[in-house]
């Protein structure tokens, strides 16, 4: 694999539109099929939903639960299509990794109300890493929304502490149009990345330390697309279009120059 090839395919997939990044990777993957693993391992895409045959629950695919073409469900432990000799978390870990799916379903119920939450842990040398998947979306309308949560962790175990590396990505597609104002479309994705020591006293104490890096991390990256990105992108819209025709807003602007020019009189 060429490495100028990699590097080329990640700069095109960052100038095309990021609402179409799944349709677009197929097709790089497609015309070089060298690079797939490396791709679908370093470029953020929307989830993908399944249902687990077994225990026909929906769960949340990604490049963490991934063997080939199978995927694991979390609900039971499996891959589909089965694998054979497919690597699995320990005992330990994958008693871990239920506790936390349970505990990401409240906060999504809590947070989101409703949409489709995963987890999956696996075994470091040292510790252990993670995946917390969230997805909601809005049914099809005029209007669409998307939101896609991925915060990968690793937690590396020190004595009676643990060193926490937490990488999230949010990626955030919303659209709307009609008649009168035509197609609007906003999507784009954010990485945000922290590192934290934090007590540990058992297992359970992972559960709740991870959990509250993935609240604060997706509390404060919220507040930072809606008070900069949208903020931002509301002020640049504002300024570039309005529906108040232009005679009026002229008309509008001399009464507000000769109100002031009275007032200095």
């Amino acid at each position: 694999m060429s490495s100028d090839q990699f590097d080329s395919a990640l700069d095109l997939l960052r100038r095309l539109p990021p609402y179409s990044t799944a349709a677009n990777l197929n097709r790089i993957c497609a015309l070089a099929p060298d690079l797939t693993e490396e791709l679908l391992s370093s470029v953020d895409q929307p989830l993908q939903t399944r249902q687990c045959k077994k225990t026909k629950r929906d769960y949340l695919l990604c490049d963490y639960n991934r063997d080939g073409d199978s995927y694991r469900s979390p609900w039971s432990n499996e891959f589909y299509p089965e694998v054979e000799d497919a690597e699995m978390p320990s005992e330990r870990v994958r008693k871990m990794e239920v506790r936390m799916g349970e505990a990401v379903e409240v906060y999504r119920e809590l947070y989101y109300e409703g949409g489709v939450s995963s987890v999956y842990f696996w075994d470091l040398d040292d510790g252990f890493a993670g995946v917390v998947l969230l997805k909601k979306t809005t049914p099809k309308s005029n209007s669409e929304g998307g939101w896609d949560s991925i915060h990968v962790f690793e937690a590396i175990d020190r004595a009676r502490n643990a060193h926490y590396k937490l990488t999230s990505t949010v990626i955030l597609r919303l659209s709307t149009g009609n008649e009168a104002l035509g197609d609007m479309d906003l999507s784009g994705n954010m990485t945000r990345q922290v590192e934290q020591d934090m007590p540990v006293q058992d297992d359970g104490s992972h559960i709740v330390n991870v959990g509250k890096l993935v609240e604060d991390m997706e509390l404060k990256m919220r507040n930072l697309l809606q008070e900069v990105y949208f903020g931002k992108a509301k002020d640049i819209v504002g300024d570039l279009r309005s529906l108040q025709p232009l005679t009026e807003a002229n008309k509008d602007k001399a009464t507000h120059q000769e109100m002031i020019n009275s007032m200095k009189r």
